[in-house]
């Protein structure tokens, strides 16, 4: 037992910490339920609508806060205690779930619901992402904070594939998508346990008093972004990634439902097709996840580039299939590329970044990646309700192709000097 823990604490340094630790136990615990919650409702919004432009409609509302609230909050939770926010948000997000199961279980959820309460979830990630991810250097130190980053995602992507299984195995025992609600509710208990027994060690104290003021301290942000070329190509990537790419991901329930064996019609074998869908993508992320855990020390611009290939190319060919086993063998690759990426840039920023500036350009990165979201989310589902899912999937990939390798082409000869 001794060897196994000196083994994974030299592999993974961020276990090193007790309240890392602490914190990831109940981090991985609540994503299983985000993603049993992530599969069940739109597939519950499907089966009321059968509009795709709903789906993107949620999308959209998910993802709005994100462009409205991230860049700010990138500045707020450097003056406030990050352990702290991302308490009170998770006890947020906590609330959303149990009025989606409340609605659910009386009958009265519609689609204006799920759009509201989607907002009210994604105004509480827009903070406690920037806040959690900046808390991490905290709980683990700098050092072991790459190893934090990618246990983290880790945990995520397990919670990928669980969440799916158990989202479909409650549905079928209870018959009611307002279960799987539920046990995302208390899912965030056990995250808001093991923050409250955490504590920061890592913290560096009074970085705030060197404040001048919300609108300079942004304004240092972006001039740190635009003086390095590595971190201003990631953001601009992952912008591309959030606009085209994660999007057609919300097509999913589609493809279950009209692309794949379109005359299925037993709703508990759709059910199950969604799920294994999504399940697929979770075992190529946490294959993906498990890889950038072990492998802390991996050259970031080489993992990124297979990461963007291996996911834009299966994206191009599922909008091009209608044989089911090869879909799933797809999205383990779209999984995979997903987590590579964004595990990557994620690295990159954090680790190249100052502690005083943190906070502000890790927010720019994900206003980046989220904040444009709602309108990539928006066109998609426009593209997929006037033409066809296939095309909307298609048009996505071909998008990211073009705009990764342009990005690449500009930004080749500085990042390469910077590196």
């Amino acid at each position: 037992m001794r060897n196994l823990k000196l083994w994974l604490t030299s592999r993974f340094p961020a276990l090193s910490s007790r309240d890392y630790v602490l914190f990831i136990i109940g981090q991985f615990i609540s994503v299983i339920g985000t993603w049993m919650q992530a599969t069940a409702l739109p597939y519950l919004a499907y089966r009321i609508s059968g509009r795709p432009l709903d789906l993107g409609l949620i999308g959209f509302s998910n993802t709005l806060p994100t462009l409205l609230i991230a860049l700010p909050a990138g500045v707020l939770v450097e003056r406030w205690d990050k352990r702290k926010v991302v308490i009170i948000l998770q006890a947020v997000m906590s609330v959303q779930a149990f009025g989606l199961a409340f609605l659910t279980f009386t009958g009265q959820l519609q689609i204006w619901h799920i759009v509201l309460l989607a907002f009210l979830y994604g105004s509480a990630v827009a903070v406690e992402v920037t806040a959690r991810q900046a808390m991490l250097i905290e709980l683990a130190g700098r050092e072991a904070l790459p190893s934090a980053i990618a246990l983290q995602t880790t945990a995520f992507n397990l919670g990928r594939i669980l969440g799916p299984l158990m989202a479909a195995g409650l549905i079928s025992v209870f018959g009611n998508e307002g279960s799987v609600f539920l046990a995302n509710g208390i899912s965030f208990i056990f995250v808001i346990t093991g923050l409250f027994f955490a504590r920061t060690r890592f913290k560096v104290e009074n970085e705030a008093a060197k404040s001048q003021g919300m609108g300079s301290d942004f304004k240092e942000g972006l001039a740190y972004i635009r003086s390095s070329a590595i971190v201003l190509s990631a953001i601009l990537m992952s912008a591309l990634l959030g606009f085209f790419g994660i999007p057609l991901l919300q097509q999913i329930p589609a493809v279950a439902r009209d692309i794949l064996q379109p005359r299925l019609i037993v709703e508990a074998m759709i059910a199950a097709r969604t799920s294994n869908l999504y399940m697929a993508q979770g075992v190529g992320a946490v294959t993906a996840a498990f890889m950038m855990a072990y492998l802390g020390s991996a050259d970031k611009s080489k993992t990124l580039l297979w990461g963007q290939i291996l996911f834009i190319l299966p994206v191009i060919l599922l909008g091009s299939t209608t044989n089911t086993l090869l879909a799933y063998a797809l999205l383990v690759f779209i999984g995979w590329g997903t987590v590579i990426q964004l595990v990557s840039m994620n690295t990159t920023i954090q680790v190249r970044v100052p502690n005083e500036l943190r906070g502000r350009v890790f927010s720019v990165y994900f206003w980046a990646l989220q904040g444009v979201a709602p309108f990539g989310s928006i066109l998609i589902g426009w593209i997929a309700q006037t033409w066809d899912v296939q095309t909307s999937i298609v048009a996505g990939g071909v998008t990211c192709l073009v705009g990764i390798a342009i990005l690449r082409l500009i930004f080749m000869r500085k990042t390469d000097a910077e590196a």
